[in-house]
């Protein structure tokens, strides 16, 4: 290689390859290519390739560069199960609670966090219930009360920095029930206050009309069937509810979507 100062670029460029933005790769491959035969550049590309995978980037670069960003650093995805009856019991209690923290960058699960409740007006689940939810009375004695989860999500949610005012991070939920009628519903029943991280969130079947343009009437079935993906697990089950959300979240954000709130403030 005649140009000692050419040179010096690509040695930097293969040194430093982990730390280099796409962007600025891409800027540095054409700024040095009239100075270099095509068979060079190609090598080139290759060792920086390589550097990136070798640094753990690949996967991670790939992921984010097949969709556009999310406006939110985390989606909290969540679904609650609880008592019932025909006709319906009042009040409903929430009786299983799942949070999937989905990360806006790869649309991936990094952390979940999942609990039965103890019901205390009417503890004694109805054979309805159990059908529907697969919940059995055993996976709801001696659990903690809806107090002491509560207390529990908030010590999840700081331990995965999700209450740093700097980190943007929204619920996700099939529908408005879960944040607009069950919790705050309970809460006030029991005098408990609602954190203000619940009181705004994405409803899932907005979100699938505005991307898709038909209604899912039949909530998670109809947006898998849309989306020609095989439902997960098991209908009414809070945590696969939760698992088939992701999914939907996911294969929509693939396809270009921006998640937006669609909750009004309270």
């Amino acid at each position: 290689v005649s140009d000692a100062s050419g040179c010096s670029m690509i040695a930097l460029l293969h040194t430093g390859a982990a730390k280099f933005p796409q962007n600025l790769l891409s800027r540095s491959r054409q700024a040095v290519s009239p100075l270099f035969p095509a068979g060079v550049l190609q090598g080139f590309s290759s060792i920086v390739s390589r550097k990136l995978a070798s640094h753990g980037f690949g996967a991670s670069m790939a992921a984010m560069s097949s969709f556009p960003p999310q406006r939110y650093h985390y989606f909290l995805v969540l679904d609650f199960e609880a008592t019932c009856d025909k006709p319906q019991i009042h009040p409903q209690e929430i009786i299983e609670f799942p949070i999937l923290k989905l990360n806006g960058r790869t649309m991936e699960i990094e952390s979940t966090f999942h609990m039965y409740v103890q019901p205390v007006v009417h503890p004694q689940l109805t054979p309805f219930c159990t059908e529907l939810t697969g919940i059995i009375q055993g996976m709801v004695d001696g659990q903690p009360s809806l107090q002491q989860v509560l207390e529990r999500v908030d010590e999840w949610m700081a331990k995965e920095g999700l209450l740093d005012p700097s980190v943007k991070s929204i619920f996700v939920t099939c529908g408005d029930w879960d944040l607009k009628v069950m919790l705050p519903g309970q809460c006030q029943y029991l005098g408990l206050p609602v954190a203000d991280y619940f009181k705004q969130w994405i409803n899932l079947k907005k979100a699938y009309s505005f991307a898709m343009g038909s209604w899912p009437k039949n909530g998670l079935l109809d947006m898998n069937k849309g989306l020609n993906l095989q439902h997960i697990g098991r209908p009414h089950s809070g945590i696969d509810d939760c698992k088939n959300i992701a999914n939907i979240m996911k294969t929509l954000a693939h396809r270009g979507f921006i998640f937006k709130q669609t909750s009004k403030p309270f």
